[in-house]
């Protein structure tokens, strides 16, 4: 979006400036959750950090709240966090939402990624940019958001720093830049080199929730430095930033505020090491509330009247109350508690007496809210991903994408009894976007389609949890669906002519079940004026 930094715009009103809304992202296992954790520490929001293989004493991860998450040591929901953040001359609020890292639950990382202004992606020093890194800078790259990186597990056995930068170069098309530079790999690793502020950091590996001791030199030259850098590591450090400063470019905040350049700093989030100056990146680098792109105009953030969307819906945060909570991302004005605000696609008015401001599982209730801020809004179903709720005005925030499940099962309740309630619980997902659910236009049953195979297991397990159902998935003669659009009267031809393979989707609209490829080639050549579509926008 680099139309939207407009280098003449007001400054925004102090509360609005100081928020800093993003995203993290990485690949399974590159350390995310325990990076968000820390975060939360420095942020003095909780006393000390968990990790996700807990073991002991060793706390369990916040944002990881749900059994299931536990039980497996990844997270499969995006959770979302508000904290403080101490700047150097200002107080930052932050808005931080951890994604999953697996790809069977990539579609709410794609639509988290519409709520925020920027990502901090993590890569695993030994491993390097994987696959579902590549996915969900794709992702980033689409929506030009600003990346800042940080390469983790400095303190085990890494690739050579070049090498690293090399590939995140090549692999994903990007300038990359280094913020600091790491002394030492792997147990030889004492810290790192803050070429922004020229000072040193030392990492402590007694204690690992401590802040690094920092010490101030003026350039590599400073004679403080042989006090505290073993003479082989020092002689190498100046080598090689020699090169990186004639190699690699300075850095330019324009250029990554457009999303063609990336920082870069090393550390271990483990160790608590490195993140901090992540942190004082994001609050001194990073982008303020960005405008919004709507429908039939764009949403600035320092206009008065308020608005937000809906990009994640959660169902049973809380499995006593059978609450969903919908995130919301505040795009403009200055938000109240007991504010009435419109429910465009019913055209309602909602009285908001109860939004919530999150700490992973803790949350407390939000007095007031600004443009940039993501605040829970508990319901029972009015809200759906894609909603826009405003003082009045008929607004449709776009570019939210819902996309084709790749694989279809058809789903039964243990005890056919229960069938109806297996219909609430499955609607309830829908909703929720963790599957797709479509109903058979012959036939009972259900079929549900997710993105990876894992969903399928996440689903089985919280219905069980969730409402006391065992159920079965089987296999369905469907591989693929697709959503019909096009004239009434031709969607209409084409329903009637393939009753087999039409199903409808929680929303009520029309879904082409196919088989093969060759239903999809027979569709669109019998009936040109319908076109048949992979995604859906979640549209009012």
């Amino acid at each position: 979006m680099p139309d939207t930094q407009i280098p003449n715009r007001p400054p925004l009103p102090p509360e609005i400036g100081r928020r800093r809304t993003f995203a993290i992202i990485s690949h399974p296992d590159a350390g995310k959750t325990t990076l968000t954790e820390k975060f939360l520490l420095y942020g003095g929001a909780i006393q000390m950090a968990g990790q996700v293989r807990a073991k002991g004493e060793a706390r369990r991860t916040r944002s990881d709240f749900m059994k299931m998450e536990q039980d497996r040591g990844i997270s499969v929901s995006a959770s979302a966090m508000s904290f403080d953040f101490a700047g150097k001359d200002r107080e930052f609020r932050f808005n931080l939402v951890d994604t999953p890292g697996h790809s069977d639950f990539s579609e709410d990382t794609y639509r988290t990624l519409t709520a925020v202004d920027a990502a901090v992606m993590v890569i695993d020093g030994a491993k390097g940019v994987e696959s579902q890194t590549q996915k969900l800078f794709e992702v980033c790259r689409m929506r030009d958001l600003p990346i800042l990186t940080f390469c983790n597990k400095m303190d085990r056995e890494s690739r050579d720093t070049f090498e690293i930068i090399d590939e995140i170069q090549e692999n994903l098309a990007i300038d990359v830049t280094p913020a600091s530079w790491p002394i030492g790999v792997g147990r030889e690793f004492i810290g790192c080199y803050d070429l922004l502020h020229d000072r040193l950091e030392l990492m402590d590996r007694a204690d690992r929730n401590k802040v690094a001791e920092t010490i101030r030199i003026s350039g590599l030259d400073d004679p403080k430095l042989a006090q505290h850098v073993p003479a082989e590591l020092l002689d190498k450090l100046r080598e090689e930033l020699e090169m990186a400063r004639e190699l690699l470019p300075a850095m330019d905040r324009d250029a990554f505020l457009e999303g063609s350049l990336t920082p870069i700093w090393f550390g271990s989030a483990i160790n608590s090491f490195g993140v901090q100056e992540l942190m004082t990146g994001i609050a001194e680098f990073g982008p303020e509330p960005q405008p919004q792109r709507a429908e039939p105009r764009q949403i600035s953030p320092d206009e008065t009247a308020v608005t937000g969307f809906v990009f994640k819906v959660q169902a049973n945060m809380d499995p006593k109350h059978r609450d969903r909570v919908a995130f919301v991302r505040m795009a403009s004005g200055h938000f109240q508690r007991g504010m009435k605000l419109t429910h465009v696609r019913s055209k309602k008015q909602m009285a908001i007496s109860n939004p919530v401001l999150f700490l992973a599982a803790d949350r407390e209730l939000a007095e007031e809210a600004w443009a940039g801020d993501i605040i829970g809004i508990p319901n029972h179903g009015q809200l759906r991903i894609g909603d826009a709720l405003t003082e009045g005005e008929a607004l449709r925030f776009t570019g939210i994408p819902s996309f084709a499940p790749e694989l279809l099962q058809g789903v039964r309740a243990g005890d056919p009894m229960k069938a109806k309630h297996l219909e609430k619980a499955l609607m309830q997902f829908a909703e929720e976007g963790a599957a797709k659910v479509f109903k058979p236009a012959i036939g009972s049953g259900f079929i549900v389609g997710v993105v990876g195979q894992l969903q399928f297991e996440v689903l089985a397990s919280r219905i069980e949890l969730e409402y006391g159902l065992p159920v079965r998935f089987d296999q369905s003669q469907f591989q693929s669906a697709r959503w019909l659009s096009g004239a009434k009267d031709a969607v209409e031809g084409v329903v009637a002519k393939n009753p087999q393979h039409i199903a409808h989707d929680n929303d009520g609209d029309p879904v082409f079940l196919t088989r093969l490829q060759w239903d999809i080639d027979r569709i669109e050549r019998d009936h040109p004026a319908v076109t048949l579509s992979a995604t859906k926008e979640m549209m009012v």
